[in-house]
């Protein structure tokens, strides 16, 4: 099962996208000045020509949620960075995180009072860079992607209101993927455990030949397909949207209709929980009771199952996850990103560089208190990964995710909440035989594009 990694409230994105997207990033105006997201900014902020000026002064930094365990590796960064540049002061922000803190944004973003380095999730940086609210880092940083890995960097593009492709972010963390379960379940079901599927539809009939023998005492996985949607397609190759974004594509795939079908086998066949198919309860919980053959694909989640059933936690195997058609896996780091209305873009710029080059990024990947994994191609080659001691599933999967990370691509399709609902409800009347898996698809299809087309 993989887990959602999508993050805060997309309610006001909508508003956001119509009232400022129009206004995107200008060079200059009537007056001589220059627009950003419809605020007025310095003109070296917008258009062509690198980001120049001095280190110096005040810029405020906004994470989100993360000062209560962290606080301590933060607060370093921002003494190093301040002894570093001595006239610099940075003034830390931390957002609790909760169901307004889009909104929060939003409203700072159209107040032109946006953080000056801010941490986003996708689907408020894919608004923010829409409505021209964030530095562009081709035009003001060019070569600054080079620390990062090759396919993470390439694929962390996002669109401008112009319609072009940019780089308006750095990205940092990641949780990582991979495959979980638990190797004495395995051997009951007559399976392997040192030769895991590397298919999503090859782990589908592995859960057939498990629920043939559980007898209901134990599951392959949950049922709810919200988990699963759209990472599994997008895994099996399945062109989920249209070239231009504008239309979804999925229930054109005869791969997507194969998944479906799979599903409702599974489902019938007892692998999964029926009282799963509508419950929002993940994997992690079940797996921990010795209930669930496959765990989360987080790994953060094996500190989870160590600390509340260390005897489930000693049966855990760890894999690298199926790459199916795609060939490698995708995943939605946490970004930093420098905003365009910043009246200090040239320190704004050198601190969120300084916080995501790969001696930050490794030095927080070490905290025993976290599980993350960075983004930069020396940290990921550096010994803490590359030379892990040791055999327990978490050694395994610092391991597995580490060398994972180096060509996983960070283009994770991203759905509204309302999108994603559609798509799930329809799946769910396939799994429960009240629909086929063509005409689940098709509705679910049309539905999203009502959405998609209303901005959702």
């Amino acid at each position: 099962m993989r887990a959602r990694r999508l993050t805060g409230s997309l309610s006001c994105l909508v508003v956001l996208t119509l009232t400022a997207a129009g206004c995107g990033l200008s060079g200059g105006s009537d007056d001589g000045g220059a627009t950003a997201g419809g605020c007025t900014v310095d003109k070296g902020n917008v258009g062509s020509g690198k980001l120049t000026g001095d280190v110096k002064g005040k810029i405020t930094f906004q994470t989100t949620n993360l000062k209560k365990d962290f606080g301590g590796y933060f607060n370093g960064v921002i003494a190093a960075f301040e002894k570093a540049h001595p006239d610099t002061t940075v003034k830390w922000i931390d957002d609790p995180g909760d169901s307004q803190f889009t909104q929060r944004l939003v409203a700072d973003a159209q107040a032109c009072t946006l953080p000056d380095v801010v941490n986003l999730n996708v689907n408020t940086q894919i608004a923010l860079t829409k409505a021209g609210y964030l530095l562009d880092l081709d035009k003001k940083a060019p070569d600054s992607g080079k620390v990062f890995g090759a396919a993470m960097w390439k694929s962390s593009m996002f669109t401008d209101a112009s319609g072009a492709k940019v780089h308006s972010a750095f990205p940092w963390y990641s949780g990582g993927i991979a495959q979980t379960f638990n190797t004495d379940l395995m051997k009951k079901a007559g399976l392997d455990p040192t030769k895991p599927a590397t298919t999503i539809l090859g782990l589908f009939d592995d859960a057939l030949k498990i629920a043939k023998v559980s007898d209901g005492k134990y599951y392959a996985t949950v049922a709810n397909p919200i988990w699963r949607i759209p990472a599994d397609w997008q895994q099996m190759g399945v062109k989920v949207l249209s070239d231009d974004g504008k239309s979804f594509a999925f229930a054109d795939d005869p791969k997507t209709v194969a998944w479906v079908e799979a599903m409702t086998k599974m489902y019938k066949a007892g692998a999964m929980p029926k009282d799963s198919l509508s419950s929002n309860q993940d994997a992690s919980t079940l797996y921990a009771q010795g209930k669930l053959v496959y765990g989360s694909t987080n790994p953060n989640y094996l500190r989870f199952i160590q600390e509340n059933n260390p005897s489930v936690y000693k049966k855990t195997g760890v894999a690298r996850y199926m790459l199916d058609d795609l060939g490698h896996t995708v995943g939605a780091p946490q970004y930093i990103s420098v905003a365009a209305t910043s009246k200090n873009a040239p320190t704004a710029l050198s601190f969120a560089q300084f916080l995501t080059n790969a001696e930050n990024q490794l030095l927080w990947a070490k905290d025993p208190n976290v599980v993350i994994f960075p983004s930069t191609t020396a940290s990921l080659d550096d010994p803490f990964f590359q030379s892990v001691k040791g055999t327990d599933p978490f050694s395994e999967a610092r391991k597995i995710v580490a060398e994972d990370r180096k060509t996983a691509t960070a283009d994770e399709i991203a759905l509204s909440p309302g999108e994603l609902n559609a798509i799930t409800a329809q799946v769910q009347l396939a799994m429960q035989g009240k629909k086929s898996a063509e005409d689940a698809l098709k509705e679910a299809q049309s539905k999203a594009d009502e959405l998609l087309k209303q901005g959702s």
